[in-house]
């Protein structure tokens, strides 16, 4: 069987609503393309506005975001992080960024998210942050993570890349430690094609991120009318997406309810019909804990090892459906080894990424689509022979 004899289910197709293109001309209209302007605004306040932020600006993509919540959390060299092994490069290159050391720690196997359990262990004096991944959406124990923080004098900084829209216990993921970081590329529930956005959970943090973000000058204050000119003054990057890419993302922001629910009703309909696996004992399926509400940022699937999956992943290859594992854990990477270290027993970091295949999950997936996946999903638990 070739998977030409099928028509091709990708894993993901960036979300796309229908009103992006005549946003992005208004802002071509407005001579205002880069940074900063009005749809950059409108999205801000939107996050703001929706989440209960204190403040939040959008960035060039995930991975700057998380690198400027690294230097204003005050990293420098011989400082460390602890973090899960279970993520993808960005959390820990903002951390190497700083001179700092990333410090992974092994995860839970039924949320993938850091063992809260195991962060003290991990924490010497020389630590000074934790950063919590939010993984598929489903938000990390943040109470205890918060109260370990408190007791040690660390900063919380939240990679909540996939967490948008999601909340634990009321909270917005993102808003909940010092820092919260979004992602806003392609492969996430709401795109700007790349980009992301920095949440500020302090007022205090609000000018030196500004001035941080705005190339280290104090732009923002002159705008304000604080003020009469702006100058250089401390250090700072070009953190600002285009107001082009701003208004793509602002057509979907409007209808993130909408994206959301269409999300859910595919997770939902592949967790209905995968249930009767997990019961028999052939699979595992996502864990959501009752304090969390989820995105549907993603449905995986656990095999029982490493060859199961592969076979699993092929099997639906040369049926036209794509599924793909997730990361490779950092810590066995050349540069985990080279600018990290793994603290305790690696008991299910490895052990767990080598089973978890992801299924396609995108807005607009068509229900016959939908139906296909799970149809043959379940004819390979049917006809594999153990």
């Amino acid at each position: 069987m070739t998977e030409t004899a099928y028509n091709k289910i990708p894993f993901n197709i960036p979300p796309y609503i229908g009103t992006e293109l005549g946003y992005v001309q208004q802002a071509i209209d407005a001579h205002k393309i880069c940074g900063d302007g009005q749809f950059t605004k409108l999205c801000n306040a939107w996050i703001e506005n929706r989440f209960g932020a204190e403040r939040a600006l959008l960035t060039t993509s995930g991975t700057t975001a998380l690198e400027m919540a690294t230097l204003l959390c005050g990293l420098e060299k011989g400082d460390e992080v602890i973090l899960p092994s279970f993520t993808f490069s960005s959390t820990a290159t903002s951390i190497v960024l700083t001179g700092a050391t990333p410090v992974f720690s092994d995860i839970r196997p039924d949320t993938m998210n850091l063992d809260e359990t195991k962060i003290e262990d991990a924490i010497t004096d020389r630590t000074k942050a934790i950063m919590a991944v939010h993984y598929a959406g489903v938000a990390c124990e943040m109470d205890t993570i918060l109260e370990i923080a408190r007791k040690h004098d660390l900063k919380v900084i939240e990679d909540a890349a996939q967490g948008v829209m999601a909340s634990y216990k009321g909270k917005a993921l993102g808003t909940i430690g010092d820092f919260g970081c979004y992602s806003f590329h392609e492969t996430k529930n709401y795109s700007m094609g790349e980009g992301g956005a920095i949440v500020l959970t302090h007022k205090e943090d609000i000018e030196p991120a500004e001035i941080l973000r705005e190339k280290g000058t104090d732009r923002a204050r002159f705008f304000r009318g604080q003020v009469d000119k702006y100058t250089w003054v401390e250090y700072g990057s070009s953190y600002l997406p285009s107001d082009m890419n701003a208004a793509y993302l602002w057509a979907q922001l409007q209808e993130a309810d909408r994206i959301n629910e269409d999300r859910l009703s595919i997770w939902n309909a592949y967790d209905e019909a995968f249930r009767p696996l997990q019961e028999e004992g052939k699979a595992e399926l996502p864990t959501v804990p009752a304090e969390c509400v989820h995105n549907a940022h993603m449905y995986y699937i656990k095999l029982r090892d490493l060859k199961q999956r592969t076979d699993f992943i092929q099997y639906l290859k040369d049926r036209g459906i794509s599924s793909v594992f997730h990361y490779v854990p950092l810590h066995s990477s050349p540069a985990g080894r080279r600018f990290g270290r793994f603290n305790g027993e690696d008991v299910y970091t490895t052990r767990e990424s080598d089973r978890l295949a992801r299924l396609p999950l995108y807005y607009g997936m068509a229900q016959e689509d939908r139906e296909r996946v799970i149809d043959t999903v379940l004819s390979f638990f049917k006809n594999e022979i153990s």
